[in-house]
């Protein structure tokens, strides 16, 4: 595949993860909760891995993107372009749920926090929610790494890694709302405003320590011989 095509790719599957993640927290969350939060969140990645994960290998967050890099599954050339499509992809699918919600309703489409992440009430304080994200992303690229290893039973990957993002949403929404990928964090916060912005810096540097430490630690737990 061109680079165009699986930057396209990457776009567009982040677009679908936001919209079927964020768009489900800010439409139908009082409805569904955090369980089907988390599940939507979940089903937006197996889905979008099963139609592109042959293309681009739907990373959809830069967290995914350094952690591949670092366990020497992706090329470091193609994280910076890759980390710009998501970016692109994920400020698409936001504006599309905001564009609805504002052409279909007479209500602020921003005014329940538009799914941006949090730190400090009424979730966790600065350092228990950068142990949270950074905790979560570990956990979560540790599984994509497994779930993608040539060791692993061919054709399982979307779900395993599918259903790790699903718990990772129930166990964290209450305390940061859930990020572990700064792509869909920027494009919550820059819809909610100042607040949000002000705190995105965690959900960058958080989310990128736990997956470059995972992209570090799989090979070394995993190692042949």
């Amino acid at each position: 595949m061109t680079l165009r095509s699986r930057l396209g790719a990457e776009a567009f599957g982040t677009a679908w993860l936001v919209i079927g993640g964020c768009g489900t927290a800010v439409i139908s969350g009082g409805a569904v909760g955090v369980l089907g939060i988390a599940l939507a969140f979940g089903l937006s990645v197996l889905t979008m891995a099963y139609a592109i994960g042959h293309v681009s290998g739907c990373h959809l967050n830069p967290a995914v993107t350094i952690g591949l890099v670092l366990g020497k599954r992706f090329d470091a050339r193609d994280a910076g372009p890759y980390i710009a499509a998501q970016l692109v992809g994920a400020l698409a699918g936001a504006a599309a749920i905001y564009a609805t919600l504002k052409l279909g309703t007479d209500s602020d489409p921003t005014a329940g926090g538009f799914a941006a992440n949090f730190y400090g009430k009424p979730g966790l304080a600065l350092g228990g929610a950068f142990m949270a994200e950074a905790l979560m992303t570990f956990f979560f690229l540790f599984v994509i790494l497994g779930a993608t290893d040539d060791r692993a039973p061919a054709g399982f990957a979307p779900i395993a890694i599918g259903l790790g993002l699903t718990l990772v949403h129930l166990i964290s929404i209450p305390l940061t709302n859930t990020s572990v990928n700064p792509a869909r964090s920027t494009s919550q916060a820059l819809f909610a405003g100042s607040h949000a912005i002000g705190q995105l810096w965690l959900f960058w540097v958080a989310p990128l320590v736990g997956g470059a430490l995972a992209g570090l630690v799989y090979p070394r737990v995993t190692a042949r011989g």
